[in-house]
């Protein structure tokens, strides 16, 4: 059994208690790497503002109060118990909720949706993970989103917004981690020492860090959960030994009044301090962002059980220092360290140097993950993308993003030098992701669960309002730091944006422009022209109908392949496509044609084959097409329409009982034969100067094919050996005269730009140069 095969067997339904505990386990060093390492400086980045310290303890209390009712609302109500439901099949994610919403309210802006894949397994809501309500409370929400285009673009932008965030969170959180870890060198040495060695050992650790991305996590990651649960243990532990030594009734402070006297005392100052406390909560979004690779109870037991007591007791214990501790000034620019006994602090600052590595790796590993969600989807360039683990499907790595990330740490680190700017930028950029999703999930409520409009306007009142404040607070640090994530959201943003609306010009001039079935039908079975052994696979984006380069491409050279495939390979908006549903195959015009048109169907986490398993498997889907085909074809050449009826069919792996290829050396001995089937074979004589691969096909005997099937398979398995050609279209897109100066701009600079610095089609881009041959065309948007 492959690895595609093994990936979609759902583990999440009906676990055994061990399997959940182990799964919970190992979330610890994936998920909760980043939330874990928050007390390193939340309280040093809160009291960097200007908070008069006063011989009371009310700012102290304040503060703590607010980071306990913020940690209990958003990660534990919000998240653990109402998002991590809203989950698409298992995964999670802003994406994960933009394509749920998209496959409820037609508002997708994937220009080549079919009807056939609302029939994929993983399209419909699985009902038995959330409450839904089949009474059709949202119908006119829904109307009013397919209506109005403006509406779904504002939604694409608002996705993509969050999605940019999250990419700004994977350049921060690692500066701002590693940061505030090294931060604690300060207690051994003088301060003129420190100042010349914090940054470079904050450097070198983050080139480590980047370096090491091309192993992948895997080789490493058994070793991220025991280094949490230990972080999680010793924060804990040091908190306890801190409320009993220092201030047993800082459990006072939990009370939601202090939150009162606090905003009331310190004012507009305290106001601005939020944005430290928000620090808090970074990583939160982690529990969704990667619920794909865990289950909803494993995260939840997790977190409950674990991580937020630890976290809680750590700020209470730091809060009992600081409360007897508060008139000195020091304490509080260095935060953390100052509360940690003596004698640990060296073991405590090993421990939190490699914490920050955890938690810097678990964003970087999640900045991945959906850069590639946005590249299937069309709305980011290609880019390579590695997979860097042969069993965990979702461990990739992506070289131009990770060194460019690197890069932008380094400067973030070097520029800025102290944790209050670096948090101030990080604060923005988490709580952004945290309004849209809360604005998508209200979405959701209604559009997916079919509950009232109140419920929803009640969840983005309550949690948004919540959110708003601490955003409030971010943004009116712009000049100090808060610039950071909204200038690179915005250079993403309109990168993304720019890719997305070239791609869908592109799309609709090839719609406008495919060439009619009735030019094809009139050429008669040879195309008009010679038709040389081998295949020639076309690739298109179009789902229906002849691109036009096909047109193009024949009428300049006089000769073309015995069999044609229009190969499409699109994605939907679903986590993953089953093998067993990965292709759609069809003919186009009569069989005598030998034209094929099939269409690869991939989710927007599923990965790309390499380019011999794809093509045995698209071979195979062709000849299982032809041989369970029963269309009759006795019509007359104006019954044609443009494609006929498409039939789905798996990867040869995942269909056992269709045809199966064999390709060997001629002078192989044959294999084994399969039980109950037949073997096609083509006899080829052996040439002198080197040895031909042979192909065969194994038949199952039942049902039985006709002479007319058996002869299509011959001829299929003919092309075969004699070779495969990929042809592709090299366009060149430009805005049409009469185009606004931004459309100009925009096609013709912007889009024209990103296409030549992208990166070919993932499947193509290990076949063969000899086997490439482009085809240039001028797109005129």
């Amino acid at each position: 059994m492959d690895l595609e095969s093994v990936i979609y067997k759902n583990p999440i339904k009906d676990e055994s208690w061990k399997t959940v505990l182990t799964l919970a386990y190992q979330s610890l060093g994936v998920v909760y790497g980043d939330l874990s390492t928050s007390p390193l400086y939340v309280y040093k980045s809160t009291f960097a503002e200007d908070i008069q310290h006063s011989e009371t303890n009310e700012e102290i209390y304040g503060v703590l109060s607010f980071v306990f009712w913020t940690l209990t609302l958003i990660p534990l109500l919000k998240y653990v118990f109402i998002v991590l439901r809203a989950d698409d099949n298992g995964e999670g994610g802003t994406f994960a909720l933009y394509s749920l919403i998209c496959r409820h309210a037609r508002v997708s802006l994937l220009p080549n949706n079919q009807l056939a894949d609302e029939d994929l397994t993983q399209y419909t809501i699985d009902e038995s993970t959330v409450p839904v309500n089949k009474k059709n409370v949202g119908s006119g929400l829904k109307t009013l989103l397919e209506k109005h285009r403006i509406l779904q673009r504002v939604l694409l932008v608002l996705a993509l917004i969050g999605t940019c965030m999250v990419i700004g969170d994977g350049v921060l959180t690692p500066a701002i981690s590693v940061f505030s870890a090294v931060s604690g060198l300060e207690l051994s040495m003088s301060k003129e020492q420190h100042k010349y060695v914090e940054v470079p050992v904050a450097c070198v650790i983050l080139l480590f860090l980047f370096a090491l991305q091309h192993y992948g996590t895997h080789r490493v990651g058994f070793l991220f959960a025991p280094i949490v649960l230990t972080w999680l243990l010793c924060i804990s532990a040091i908190g306890v030994y801190n409320i009993f030594h220092w201030n047993p009734h800082v459990y006072e402070a939990l009370s939601p009044y202090y939150m009162f006297k606090f905003l009331k005392k310190t004012q507009e100052a305290g106001w601005m301090s939020l944005g430290g406390i928000l620090l808090c909560i970074t990583g939160s979004e982690a529990m969704f962002a990667d619920l794909g690779h865990f289950s909803q109870l494993s995260i939840k037991i997790a977190f409950t059980l674990l991580v937020y007591p630890s976290l809680i007791l750590a700020y209470m214990g730091q809060a009992a220092y600081l409360s007897k501790h508060h008139f000195i000034e020091n304490d509080y620019q260095i935060g953390f360290y100052v509360s940690v006994p003596v004698q640990l602090r060296w073991p405590v600052l090993v421990i939190a140097i490699l914490q920050a590595v955890v938690g810097s790796q678990a964003i970087i590993t999640g900045t991945f993950s959906i850069i590639k969600q946005c590249s299937s989807l069309g709305c980011f360039p290609k880019v390579k993308i590695v997979h860097t683990s042969s069993k965990i499907h979702g461990q990739i790595y992506i070289p131009e993003i990770n060194w460019s990330l690197m890069l932008l740490c380094l400067a973030i680190t070097i520029g800025f030098r102290d944790t209050k700017r670096m948090g101030n930028a990080a604060g923005l950029a988490v709580i952004t992701v945290m309004l849209v999703t809360t604005c998508l999930m209200s979405l959701v409520i209604v559009l997916c669960w079919h509950k009232s409009v109140l419920l929803a306007i009640c969840f983005i009142v309550f949690f948004g309002s919540i959110e708003a404040l601490y955003f409030s607070a971010s943004l009116i640090k712009f000049l100090e730091g808060a610039w950071v994530p909204i200038a690179l959201s915005l250079i993403f943003l309109v990168a993304m944006y720019v890719w997305h609306y070239g791609t869908l010009k592109k799309y609709e001039f090839d719609v406008q422009n495919k060439v009619p079935i009735n030019w094809l039908l009139n050429l008669g079975p040879t195309l008009g022209i010679v038709r040389v052994k081998g295949i020639g696979l076309i690739h298109t984006e179009l789902v229906s109908g002849i691109p036009a380069i096909f047109s193009h491409f024949v009428t300049n050279l006089p000769a073309f392949h015995q069999v044609l495939i229009f190969l499409c390979v699109k994605s939907v908006p679903v986590p993953h496509v089953r093998p067993e549903e990965r292709f759609l195959v069809g003919r186009v015009g009569p069989k005598e044609y030998r034209l094929y048109r099939c269409i690869a169907r991939y989710g927007y986490r599923d990965f790309h084959k390499d380019d011999v398993e794809f093509e045995r498997d698209l071979i195979c889907s062709i000849a299982e097409f032809i041989r369970s085909d029963t269309s009759e074809y006795g019509l007359g050449l104006d019954h044609f329409e443009e494609d006929t009826k498409m039939t789905v069919v798996g990867t040869s792996s995942s269909n056992l009982e269709g045809v199966r290829m064999s390709e060997d050396d001629e002078d192989c001995s044959h294999d084994h034969q399969m039980e109950g089937s037949t073997e096609l074979t083509e006899v080829v004589k052996k040439s002198p100067e080197k040895v031909k691969k042979r192909v065969r096909f194994v038949v199952p005997d039942s049902p039985q094919i006709n002479l007319d099937a058996r002869e299509e398979l011959h001829e299929l398995m003919e092309a075969r050996e004699a070779g495969m050609a990929f042809i592709m279209g090299h366009c060149y897109v430009r805005a049409k005269s009469g185009s606004s100066w931004i459309k100009k701009v925009v096609i013709n600079y912007g889009y024209d730009f990103l296409r030549r610095n992208s990166r070919a089609p993932t499947y193509a881009l290990s076949i063969p140069h000899a086997s490439t041959l482009e085809v240039g065309m001028i797109y005129h948007v």
